[in-house]
């Protein structure tokens, strides 16, 4: 049988509670589980005790037979030292979209005709200026 160490979502609307659990991976996320192996408050601050627990023994057992962490349970997993995770890289996620690509460079445009015009005009200033001054 295929398992999962994953949340299994508790509480009430918009006070969320998770339990940590090992289920068969053809359960539903709030369903059947096998075994309850922690729990997680994240409505409790960052540097609460008691945000994360977990029964390391039994996850180390449940790791040993084969089961797998979903990625928020193996980032949990990794700051308690029971699994090393290597950091994601996606240098996509911080790529504009193509409309806003779009609408940066329809600014850049426009700031650079704005910067011409007013080249011209100080331009344009400085020869009235030199004229009036050949005149006198």
């Amino acid at each position: 049988m295929a398992t999962k160490i994953r949340l299994a979502r508790g509480g009430s609307k918009k006070r969320p509670y998770y339990r940590i659990v090992v289920a068969d991976i053809r359960s539903p996320r709030d369903g059947r589980f096998i075994e309850k192996v922690g729990s997680y408050d994240p409505m409790l601050p960052k540097d609460s005790e008691d945000r994360v627990k977990l029964d390391v023994e039994r996850i180390q057992y449940w790791l040993g037979n084969g089961a797998k962490p979903t990625d928020r349970v193996h980032r949990f997993l990794d700051a308690a030292g029971l699994l090393k995770r290597e950091p994601r890289n996606n240098p996509k996620k911080a790529e504009l979209g193509a409309k806003a690509k779009e609408r940066l460079e329809a600014k850049r445009q426009a700031e650079e005709e704005a910067a011409a015009a007013a080249a011209e005009a100080s331009e344009a200033a400085s020869e009235g200026a030199a004229e009036e001054a050949a005149a006198e």
